[in-house]
């Protein structure tokens, strides 16, 4: 008999059925935390993706689908002796009060804490007592703590804000558009034949991009999330250029770059008549 609602013990329940040898199913058996893993990083930009859109019907399938990844793992870890869902849970919890003494502390706590900085200070004393989850190695590099996983551009930033916490930072944005403009150059002369390798070029244009990751912090902007927009705009446009020609009955492969490209001068004034009408 199905349930009218269903509970995280019916998805523990759920999990644990998929992954039982013999009864449960072929594929999900199969699967290790490695082959997961590509699943869980996309589920998560499926949910930044509902949420840009604001399709909070999605974001719901999304967040459940997202939490079916934490619910996988954990299982697995659980057969391998390692730790549960509960221990996951259990670990979280913790972890927010502790780094939350002026919510969870006793009224003394809450009085006297100083919240500029809160947050790293908690982290960095977590770490000196290995409970953060950090390199169980005990490297003690600034940069330590960064997931190589991460996407690049985020990365970037999270480098060098911790970089920049040790006093590693240009103090204002000038000379970050100054090495901006000196990595473009040198760009520039590898792609002209200044450097005779390919990977000279993509050594370059990664200069270039990490330069524009720190203007970004700089700006305090995401990177990400403003190239997602981007994308999103890209996206929107060419799909209006498509539907101006599918007037006339063509496609873009009927077209050329310099129609399109009215089109595109088009679509942008129209966007530009839409920002300035009256509400």
């Amino acid at each position: 008999m199905v349930k009218a609602k269903h509970d995280i013990a019916d998805l523990l329940s759920i999990m644990a059925a998929l992954r039982t040898p013999v009864t449960g199913c072929p594929w999900d058996l199969e699967q290790t935390y490695a082959t997961i893993v590509p699943y869980t990083i996309e589920e998560a930009y499926e949910v930044a993706d509902a949420i840009e859109r604001e399709d909070f019907n999605a974001l719901k399938d999304e967040l459940g689908d997202l939490l079916l990844q934490v619910v996988y793992h954990a299982r697995m870890a659980e057969e391998d002796g390692e730790f549960s869902f509960d221990d996951v849970v259990g670990a979280i919890c913790e972890k927010m009060i502790r780094r939350h003494p002026h919510v969870f502390g006793d009224e003394k706590e809450r009085a006297n804490v100083d919240l500029d900085g809160l947050w790293e200070r908690v982290k960095a004393q977590e770490k000196s007592a290995g409970q953060s989850g950090s390199d169980p190695k005990g490297s003690e590099s600034v940069l330590d703590g960064v997931p190589h996983a991460l996407p690049a551009l985020l990365r970037a930033v999270k480098l060098q804000n911790k970089a920049a916490r040790v006093g590693f930072d240009w103090p204002s944005m000038e000379p970050v558009f100054d090495k901006l403009k000196e990595e473009m150059g040198e760009l520039e002369e590898a792609v002209a034949g200044g450097k005779p390798r390919s990977e000279d070029i993509a050594e370059e244009f990664g200069d270039m991009l990490f330069v524009v990751a720190n203007l970004a912090r700089h700006l305090q902007l995401d990177p990400e999330d403003v190239l997602r927009r981007a994308n999103g705009k890209f996206v929107g446009r060419f799909n209006r250029i498509e539907q101006m020609l599918a007037v006339e009955g063509r496609t873009p492969n009927d077209s050329n770059l310099e129609e399109m490209d009215q089109l595109w001068n088009k679509v942008k004034s129209e966007e530009r008549a839409k920002d300035v009408e009256p509400s």
